[in-house]
């Protein structure tokens, strides 16, 4: 099983709208994707490899600062969004059968004007936070435009239960990602970069700076993911497979640690779409598979099954 790669400059977020042919074309394609793989990557989507470096640059000069710099901006000290800040090492554990992941992150939940945000040293780092988060989102609601056509439904079915992205009522986050050096003698047994898991939201996008990531094919086994610079890994997450009564499916996927001796970091960016907090999720077909359920309900009851505090 190899991860299909589709070309969608024909709706990138530079364009202004689609033919109904390309539109066709496009729904075909990343139907087949989301039905047999669940992954997809999409070039030419209109986010450029420059911006992705700038973004990763910024949150690189974050991530190196003392810690003493980072504490101010920890997760959970926003009343605003319990979600938003900075995520330590050791603080997540995605697999509830291991240990604790070997990474931090910087979660943008919110673009409240309330919220604080770090400076100093990494002066830009709002600006170019909420620059790609907004980018990120534009992409994200037009690839859900794509999903709607691909299942003959009215776009707004999707995007009704997501006029709130960035603004309280929803929790989609824009998550830079750091995985530094890994030291041998301080791994734990069964330990990973990130533990096997499944993203809870409607769909996802990840910008990745290098390998390290596999998927779980339907045949039981776990794939490495390619790297390709400039292209954008989309997939299915939980809410969108039980939206779409498990047609389009939400897959396992995992962040292993390098190759002994090898001392690399690896960087990634990823944009989780969530529908709003109050959208009522109901199976698109009308059937009974499963029962209706609110986007915040859903994401509280995730968060209890794998017992960590977030996994934005």
């Amino acid at each position: 099983m190899s991860i299909p790669v589709v070309d969608f400059g024909a709706y990138n977020i530079n364009q202004k709208d689609v033919s109904d042919e390309l539109l066709h074309g496009l729904s075909k394609e990343l139907k087949a994707a989301f039905t047999e793989v669940g992954f997809v990557f999409l070039t030419n989507a209109g986010i450029t490899q420059e911006e992705v470096a700038q973004v990763q640059d910024i949150a690189m000069k974050f991530f190196l600062q003392p810690e003493e710099m980072k504490q101010p901006f920890k997760q959970k000290s926003f009343e605003i969004s319990q979600y938003h800040g900075w995520v330590s090492m050791d603080s997540e554990r995605l697999h509830p059968d291991r240990p604790e992941d070997l990474k931090e992150a910087y979660n943008v939940s919110t673009l409240h004007p309330d919220i604080k945000w770090p400076s100093g040293a990494v002066e830009s780092f709002q600006e170019i936070h909420t620059s790609f988060f907004l980018r990120c989102k534009e992409l994200g609601l037009r690839v859900l435009r794509v999903i709607a056509h691909s299942l003959d439904l009215d776009p707004e079915v999707f995007l009704s239960a997501h006029h709130l992205v960035g603004m309280r009522g929803n929790n989609t986050t824009l998550r830079s990602l750091y995985y530094p050096p890994v030291n041998s003698v301080k791994v734990k047994e069964n330990q990973l970069r990130c533990g096997e898991h499944s993203d809870f939201g409607s769909i996802t996008l990840l910008f990745q700076g290098s390998e390290g990531l596999q998927v779980l094919s339907r045949s039981g086994e776990f794939i490495n993911v390619p790297c390709i610079p400039g292209a954008v890994l989309i997939n299915i997450a939980d809410m969108m497979q039980r939206w779409t009564s498990d047609q389009y499916i939400s897959v396992l996927h995992r962040v292993l640690l390098p190759p002994a001796g090898d001392s690399s970091t690896r960087q990634s960016t990823a944009f989780f779409l969530y529908p709003d907090d109050e959208a009522v999720i109901t199976c698109y077909d009308g059937s009974n598979k499963y029962p209706p359920v609110t986007g915040a309900a859903y994401a509280i009851e995730k968060f209890h099954q794998i017992n960590v505090a977030t996994v934005y």
